[in-house]
């Protein structure tokens, strides 16, 4: 038995886990990659394996770098079943489809600047089929020595100085899921960005004319999705069950358990993958299930070395900005990534009003994919925690807020500006990398009575990243504007555990025992995490008395 890494390895994105038995072979999620240049042309690098010849894929959520390859799978040849959870098949439907035609729509871009200049493109395929077989030759080192790869920074774009955030249009105001920056465009801000939506950036690039899949092709591959509850063990393919677990970070997200039939001289083992783990406690959904035995464990490590401030402490810095913003009769605006942080912000303010901890103030929703995944998350109200439950039964959904408006249109989105203050604003996407909050940002950058409030990661070299840290210049279509508005974030309300969350996550599977033991994992896997958060948690698995494994990229390891 063995696993393959080919994503999440010294990496955030690109979740993928080929599993192989002398039975059959299916991947744990199938994600793409995001970040810099070295990470999303990794999205191009031929497939490690056969999709014809897998069995199956179990997914643990919808997220896009753990979704958003599979209709390229399916496309190339898989015709398999994808396990998943109702939630997470529902929410990838919405994901996937969104993906396909945004990567459509930049490609068309690119072939229409091709076609207007065959010299220059003929020079950016050459660099971009260069970069592929660089990525290939970094794979196949791992594959042959089944160790260590050598480890590639994300590109570095942002240089000191102006942060440029110019050139936005309706294919950057569509793409709440940062797309483009998959496809190898800059990220909002970068100075190379305007150039690059023309189709001709100022620096080597790697834009890709043809998209990884459309959108016909997404949907294809949404008719292989097989809906599994929690709790119930499916077998997924020849000597292997799944049974899929809360993971408490999405709606429908998952930690997967896998059982591996005994086979020849290697006895039966459990495999767990962790997924991206949910802190605790959370609103709205449950906590991530604790699990208590496991052969192997593959847990994430986002947030290896930090810690969240206290959720209370999240609510009072929320409460002093609304409290500021209706001062002052200003705007509120709140860039929030539309699954999952969407919902737990409506969630947040409406929990304020209710505690009368804060006045009504009008509440605009712009992010026309928060608003559908919005219903998904109201039609599951299995997957509720018991607060959740509760206001519903009291009448009171757990994400409504009296007289929110959600603007679907263009149309009503451009109409804000003209609204009434004091007002809040959430719009997606949550790094200002792509989405309608651009265009709010535009117009609010400099205004006094206005406050920025970041209430997420924030991805190097992306535009909310540099104003994060205090850059005081934009240009924006053009004009150079200074940074008048407030900048303030908030750490408590990550969908991620931190790290003693995930400590203690871990301490179940050893609690009472020793390294050894009956179900005491033989070893940890540290993915889905940068390389110094990875190295920050490690010694603290150890300590824990859990062997422990960092891989890289395309490494393999024999699970004996």
């Amino acid at each position: 038995m063995e696993i393959r890494f080919l994503g999440a390895a010294s990496t955030v994105t690109g979740s993928q886990f080929l599993l192989t038995t002398d039975r059959a072979r299916i991947l744990v999620d199938c994600g793409m990659f995001q970040g810099g240049a070295h990470e999303v042309v990794r999205n191009r690098v031929p497939l490690g394996y056969d999709p014809a010849a897998l069995d199956a894929i179990v997914l643990t959520h919808a997220h896009l770098d753990h979704s958003g390859l599979i209709p390229l799978i399916v496309a190339e040849g898989f015709k398999g079943p994808i396990y998943s959870t109702k939630g997470t098949a529902e929410l990838a439907a919405v994901i996937l489809l969104d993906s396909g035609k945004l990567q459509e729509e930049y490609a068309k871009r690119r072939r229409r600047w091709a076609a207007r200049h065959p010299e220059k493109a003929e020079l950016d395929e050459q660099r971009r089929l260069e970069a592929i077989a660089e990525q290939e030759r970094i794979a196949r080192a791992a594959e042959r020595a089944g160790a260590a790869a050598p480890r590639r920074r994300a590109g570095d774009v942002m240089p000191d100085g102006r942060v440029v955030a110019s050139g936005f249009d309706e294919l950057a105001l569509n793409d709440e899921q940062a797309v483009g920056i998959r496809m190898g465009f800059p990220p909002y801000g970068d100075p190379d960005y305007p150039a690059a939506m023309e189709g001709h950036p100022t620096r080597p690039n790697l834009l890709l004319e043809e998209p990884l899949y459309d959108q016909a092709q997404a949907e294809r591959s949404l008719r292989q999705f097989k809906p599994v509850a929690y709790l119930k063990e499916v077998a997924v393919a020849p000597g292997i069950t799944a049974t899929l677990h809360d993971a408490g970070h999405i709606l429908g997200s998952s930690i997967v358990e896998l059982h591996v039939a005994a086979s020849g001289k290697t006895p039966a083992r459990t495999l767990v993958f962790s997924g991206d783990l949910g802190r605790s406690p959370a609103p709205i959904l449950r906590d991530p299930e604790a699990l208590a035995q496991a052969d192997y464990v593959f847990v994430e490590s986002t947030y290896g070395g930090r810690t969240h401030e206290p959720q209370e402490e999240a609510f009072k810095e929320l409460r002093r900005a609304v409290l500021d913003t209706v001062e002052q009769k200003g705007v509120l605006l709140i860039p929030a990534f539309a699954i999952g942080r969407t919902q737990e912000m409506i969630w947040a303010l409406d929990d304020l009003l209710d505690r009368r901890l804060i006045p009504h103030i009008r509440l605009y929703l712009d992010s026309p994919m928060a608003s559908r995944a919005s219903a998904i998350y109201r039609a599951h109200a299995d997957y509720y925690d018991a607060d959740a439950l509760s206001d519903l039964r009291h009448g009171e959904g757990p994400i409504e807020y009296d007289d929110a408006m959600e603007t679907r249109r263009a149309s009503e989105s451009q109409k804000i500006e003209r609204a009434r203050r004091p007002y809040v604003v959430i719009a997606s996407n949550g790094m200002l990398t792509g989405g309608r909050v651009l265009s709010h940002l535009r117009r609010l950058i400099g205004d006094k009575k206005a406050i920025i409030m970041f209430v997420g990661y924030q991805g190097e070299g992306t535009l909310g990243a540099r104003l994060l840290a205090g850059a005081r210049k934009a240009r924006i279509d053009g004009q150079d504007y200074q940074v008048r508005c407030a900048m303030r974030s908030i750490s408590g309300f990550s969908a991620h555990a931190d790290e003693p969350q995930l400590l203690a996550w871990l301490g179940n599977f050893i609690k009472g025992r020793r390294t050894g033991d009956p179900g005491v994992p033989r070893r940890v896997f540290i993915v889905h995490g940068d390389p110094e958060a990875q190295e920050a948690i490690r010694p603290k698995i150890e300590a824990l008395g859990l062997p422990t494994l960092i891989p890289h990229w395309h490494q393999s390891v024999k699970l004996d």
